[in-house]
């Protein structure tokens, strides 16, 4: 049995709503197991039998089914996140935010990289391992170069962003 977290995106915002309770009854549902949410912005840690592969598509179905909406998720290996948290390339401020963009697809990474030219005074972007590391001003976190580029539609099915505080809360 594997522990994972399904890192659901655009959930509680642009008028998809789902509470805490049905998301983790939804997984429960699913056969899954020690399933917990975390915050109300979509995070679902639980344990499964099913290979990544399978246990995506049957999520993202029953999300779709169960809530009506397009949904799309990342799913990450719980023991993987701590390494993801701690290999975060710049150093934090009070007056920052920092956050990790979670692919499913490295083209799709590698895509939204591409050409990107950033004032690297104002946001700090960086690849790693499945991941793109975001530094930037707070209250900029929708309004920078990179913020534009990563919530471009064509990012939507194989994206998602955490701040490293919510992330912490997953471990």
């Amino acid at each position: 049995m594997t522990r994972w977290i399904a890192l659901l995106r655009g959930v509680n915002v642009n008028g998809i709503t789902i509470r805490s309770a049905d998301l983790r009854t939804l997984f429960e549902e699913r056969g899954h197991t020690d399933v917990r949410t975390v915050l109300a912005s979509g995070n679902v840690v639980f344990s499964s039998e099913m290979h990544e592969a399978e246990l995506k598509v049957d999520a993202e179905q029953a999300l779709r089914d169960r809530f009506g909406y397009d949904a799309w998720i990342v799913l990450v290996p719980h023991d993987a996140l701590a390494a993801l948290v701690s290999a975060f390339p710049f150093e934090s401020s009070a007056d920052r935010h920092d956050y990790v963009l979670f692919g499913s697809d490295d083209a799709a990474l590698d895509d939204l990289l591409a050409d990107l030219v950033l004032d690297d005074t104002v946001e700090r972007v960086a690849r790693g391992d499945g991941v793109v590391y975001w530094s930037c001003p707070k209250g900029s976190s929708t309004d920078t170069v990179f913020a534009k580029r990563a919530g471009a539609a064509r990012f939507k099915r194989t994206t998602t962003t955490r701040n490293t505080n919510t992330l912490r809360k997953l471990l």
